[in-house]
C-alpha cells in the first residue's frame, strides 16, 4: 500500500488550533479526548490513539483513548482478556519486545507491518498481532526532563504511518503533555489542600486521648481521604524484631494484640521512610510473593517468604493485594509502624507514602504524649506510694517504740530503705531471712515486720540458736513430751507452739545443726511437726523471720547449712547497713541512748562534748548499735551527770583521731602480736600524751588511777609519780 502524502500546513495548523482550544476549555484531557483525537486524525490516519501512563517499577498502562471500540478497547486493555473484576490492565516491560518498547525512550517507535517486526513470544507483541493490528506509531511524552508516557496511534493497515506523522503529531503531543502537566500541577495542588485538612483533622482526634486505640477508627476514617485502604493496622515489634504485636486495627474483627512472625529480610524495612508494596501474590499454601515498590539499590524488588498457618488465615480473609507501611519512631528508634492495606493492587505510590509518613510521625506524637503522660502518672503513683510508705514506716517505727523497748532510730537513706522492705513484706505472711552484721538491728527490725503484720497482735517469740545445744535447741524449738530424755519430767510446749498466730524469729538461724535443720525445713514447708518424743501431728500456725550475720550461700558451698532450707528462709531477704555506712545516724542514736539509759540510772548525763561526737562518727563500730549503746552506757556511769568527754569513752573509740591528718602520717609501728602487747603500747601511748601523768592517762584509757597503777606494774613499766 502507497503510504499518504504529507500533511499539507493548514491542516496541521487547524489540527494544533483545534487541539488547543479543546485543551482551553478544560485542563483534564480525559474530557476532550475524543476531539483532540478527531484533530489528530487530520494530520495522521489512524483506527485508535491514546496515551500511556509509566508507573514505579517500568511498568505501563493506558489511560485515554479514542478511536473505533475494537481499537479503543485493545488500548484500554478492556478486551475479553481481562482477569474478571479487573477495570485496567498494567503491564511490565517484559511484556514488550525490545522493538516495541526500547532502552531509549527519546525518539519515535515506527512499525509497519507488525506480523514481521514484532516478536509474538512477548505478550503484548502477540496480542496486536492477534487483534488484527498491523501499524503502530510511538511518541515519548515527557516535560522537564521527565517521562511521563507515550502518545500511541495504531491502525489495521500496513506502512500506514511515516516519520512526518511523527513530526507533525510531536507539536500536538507537546501540547498534550504540557496541559497534562498543567493538570498535575493543578491536581498537586488540590492534593495538597486536601492533606492539609485531613492532617487538621488527624491533630485534635490524637491530641483529644491518651489511647491511640480509642480514635483508630477516626484515624482511618481521615486518613482514607488520601491513602484508601480495606485494613489499617498498629504495630509494635518487640525487641530483637523477630515478631510484630498488632496494637490497634480497623477493618477486620481480629482482636488486637495478635501477633505475627517478620522474616529476617523485613527486619531492615522498618528503618526504610516507607515500605511499599504494589502486589501480593499467593503462590502456595503459606507462600506470598511481593512485588515491592523501593529505591534501595541491592534489595530485591521481588521478595517471597512462607508465613505461619494464623497469619495466612488473616491475609487471605483480608484479600489483601497492596501495601503502604511508614515506621513509627519513640525516642530515635523504630518500634512499629503503621499499615494501609487494600484489596486492589497497584494502589499507592509516593505521593500516598509521603502522607503515610505524616500520618505516622502525627501518631508517634500521640504515642509520645500517651508515654509522657503514663510515666508521669507511674512517677506520680511511684510518689504518692513513696509517701504512703515513709509515713507507715514512721508510724510503725513510734509504735514499736512506744511499746517495746526496741526503736527503730535512724535517717540515713540506707536504714530508711531497710525499714521500707520491711514495712512492703509486713502486711504479707511471708518468711523473711533479716541479715547483717552482728548488733545492726536485726531483732529490732524483725519487731517492726511483726508490729505492721496482720499478726501483729499474736505474740512475738524469739528463739537464739547459737545460744543452745543441738538437743536442747532442739527441744525448745519443737517441745517435747514428758519422758522425752533424761530430765523431761512434764510435757513443755516449744516455741513453735508458743508463737502460735504470731512470730516465731530464729536469730542466728545459721548456726542451727543439720539434723534440726532437716526437721525445721518440714514446718516450713507442711506448716506440721511433732514434739521430741510424742507420734501427734501439730501444725505450725506461726510466721518466721529468720536472721543471721553469717554467709549462708558460702556455708551452702561448705556443707554447713542446707541448700533448701536457705531458699525457704529467704523468700524475701532484708540486708541491713553497717553502722560505719550509716554515719549520720551515730549522733541521733547516741543521742537517744544517752537520754534512755540516763533515765534508767538515775542520773542522766550532761550530754556530749564536740570531741566525742567526731570521734563516735570517725570510729569504724565493729561492734555496731549494740557496741554504741555500751559505749555510751559506760560513758553515762564514768560521767557522773556531767558532759561525756573522751576519757569517759572506752579506749579504743577514744584513741579514735578526730580528723584524718593533712600531713602524711609517720610510719606505723609495728603490730603487737599479742593482747598482752598491745594493751602495753596503749599504756605506754596514753603516758606519753599525758606527759606521764598518771590520773590523766587513766582517763584517757577510761581506767581508775589504782586500775592504771597495777597495769602499770603488770608491764614492768617506770613512771616517775606526777
Amino acid at each position: 500500500m502507497t503510504p499518504p502524502q504529507d500533511s499539507p500546513p493548514e491542516d496541521l495548523q487547524a489540527a494544533l488550533t483545534a487541539v488547543a482550544r479543546a485543551i482551553a476549555e478544560s485542563l483534564d484531557v480525559r474530557e476532550v479526548w475524543d476531539r483532540i483525537a478527531a484533530a489528530c486524525r487530520t494530520v495522521a490516519p489512524f483506527d485508535a490513539v491514546g496515551i500511556s501512563e509509566l508507573l514505579p517499577g517500568e511498568r505501563v498502562k493506558v489511560i485515554v483513548a479514542a478511536g473505533d471500540d475494537a481499537a479503543r478497547d485493545f488500548l484500554v486493555s478492556k478486551g475479553p482478556w481481562m482477569p474478571e473484576g479487573q477495570d485496567e490492565r498494567i503491564f511490565s516491560r517484559d511484556d514488550f519486545s525490545p522493538r516495541l518498547w526500547p532502552r531509549a525512550d527519546d525518539f519515535l517507535v515506527l512499525v509497519d507491518e507488525t506480523a514481521r517486526e514484532l516478536d509474538p513470544t512477548f505478550l503484548v507483541d502477540r496480542e496486536m498481532i492477534e487483534a488484527g493490528y498491523h501499524s503502530f506509531l510511538r511518541l515519548p511524552l515527557g516535560h522537564g526532563g521527565h517521562a511521563f508516557g507515550a502518545m500511541i496511534l495504531v491502525s489495521r493497515e500496513p506502512a500506514r504511518f511515516t516519520k512526518e506523522h511523527g513530526r507533525a503529531l510531536r507539536v500536538v503531543a507537546e501540547m498534550v503533555m504540557l496541559a497534562i502537566s498543567h493538570e498535575r500541577q493543578s491536581a498537586a495542588w488540590r492534593e495538597r489542600h486536601k492533606r492539609r485538612a485531613a492532617l487538621e483533622k488527624l491533630i485534635p482526634a490524637l491530641t483529644g486521648t491518651l489511647d491511640v486505640r480509642d480514635v483508630f477508627e477516626r484515624i482511618s476514617q481521615i486518613a482514607r481521604e488520601i491513602i484508601p485502604h480495606d485494613y489499617f493496622a498498629l504495630g509494635f515489634m518487640n525487641e530483637d524484631r523477630t515478631r510484630i504485636r498488632i496494637h490497634a486495627k480497623h477493618g477486620t474483627d481480629a482482636p488486637d494484640g495478635r501477633e505475627f512472625p517478620m522474616a529476617p529480610e523485613e527486619r531492615v524495612l522498618p528503618e526504610w521512610d516507607y515500605f511499599l508494596v504494589r502486589d501480593h501474590e499467593i503462590v502456595g499454601p503459606n507462600r506470598v510473593r511481593m512485588h515491592l515498590v523501593h529505591d534501595h539499590p541491592g534489595f530485591p524488588k521481588v521478595m517471597e517468604r512462607d508465613f505461619d498457618e494464623q497469619w495466612m488465615g488473616v491475609f487471605r480473609g483480608l484479600g489483601i493485594r497492596s501495601t503502604l507501611r511508614a515506621p513509627v519512631r519513640l525516642k530515635g528508634t523504630v518500634v512499629g509502624g503503621i499499615d494501609f492495606s487494600s484489596r486492589q493492587p497497584d494502589l499507592y505510590g509516593e505521593e500516598e507514602a509521603e502522607f503515610a509518613v505524616r500520618v505516622a510521625e502525627h501518631v508517634t506524637l500521640a504515642l509520645t504524649h500517651q508515654e509522657l503522660a503514663r510515666e508521669a502518672k507511674r512517677s506520680v503513683d511511684a510518689q504518692d506510694r513513696a509517701a504512703q510508705l515513709e509515713e507507715r514506716v514512721q508510724v510503725l517505727a513510734q509504735e514499736l517504740e512506744a511499746l517495746t523497748p526496741h526503736r527503730a532510730l535512724g535517717r540515713s537513706r540506707s536504714w530508711r530503705g531497710a525499714l521500707a522492705q520491711a514495712a512492703k513484706v509486713a502486711p504479707t505472711d511471708t518468711t523473711v531471712l533479716i541479715t547483717g552484721e552482728s548488733g545492726t538491728g536485726k531483732e529490732v527490725v524483725a519487731r517492726f515486720v511483726h508490729r505492721a503484720s496482720a499478726r501483729k497482735d499474736g505474740p512475738f517469740v524469739a528463739l537464739n540458736c547459737a545460744a543452745l545445744p543441738e538437743q536442747l535447741l532442739e527441744s525448745e524449738l519443737f517441745g517435747h513430751e514428758k519422758g522425752a530424755f533424761t530430765g523431761a519430767l512434764a510435757a513443755r510446749p516449744g516455741k513453735i507452739e508458743q508463737a502460735a498466730g504470731g512470730v516465731l524469729f530464729l536469730d542466728e538461724v545459721g548456726e542451727m545443726s543439720p539434723a534440726v535443720q532437716a526437721k525445721f525445713l518440714r514446718v516450713l514447708q507442711e506448716r506440721e511437726y511433732q514434739r521430741l518424743g510424742g507420734s501427734r501431728t501439730l501444725k505450725a500456725d506461726v510466721r518466721v523471720l529468720a536472721a543471721t550475720n553469717r554467709n549462708l550461700k558460702a556455708a551452702i558451698g561448705q556443707g554447713g547449712f542446707r541448700e533448701d532450707l536457705y531458699y525457704r528462709l529467704a523468700v524475701f531477704d532484708v540486708p541491713l547497713p553497717a553502722l560505719r555506712e550509716r554515719p549520720e545516724d551515730i549522733e541521733l542514736l547516741a543521742e537517744s541512748f544517752l537520754e534512755e539509759i540516763g533515765r534508767s540510772v538515775g542520773r542522766p548525763a550532761a550530754g556530749l562534748s564536740e570531741e566525742v561526737r567526731d570521734k563516735l562518727v570517725a570510729y569504724p563500730w565493729p561492734g555496731n548499735v549494740r557496741e554504741l549503746r555500751n559505749a555510751i552506757e559506760r560513758a553515762v556511769i564514768l560521767c557522773e551527770g556531767g558532759l561525756v568527754t573522751s576519757e569517759h569513752l572506752p579506749i579504743g573509740i577514744a584513741a579514735t583521731p578526730r580528723t584524718v591528718p593533712s600531713k602524711p602520717a609517720p610510719p606505723a609501728s609495728p603490730v603487737p602480736s599479742t593482747l598482752d602487747a598491745a594493751e602495753r603500747e596503749m599504756i605506754v601511748q596514753a603516758l606519753t600524751r599525758a606527759g606521764n601523768n598518771k590520773s590523766k592517762a587513766a582517763r584517757l584509757l577510761g581506767l581508775t588511777r589504782a586500775q592504771l597503777r597495777s597495769r602499770i606494774e603488770k608491764h614492768g613499766l617506770v613512771v616517775a609519780d606526777q
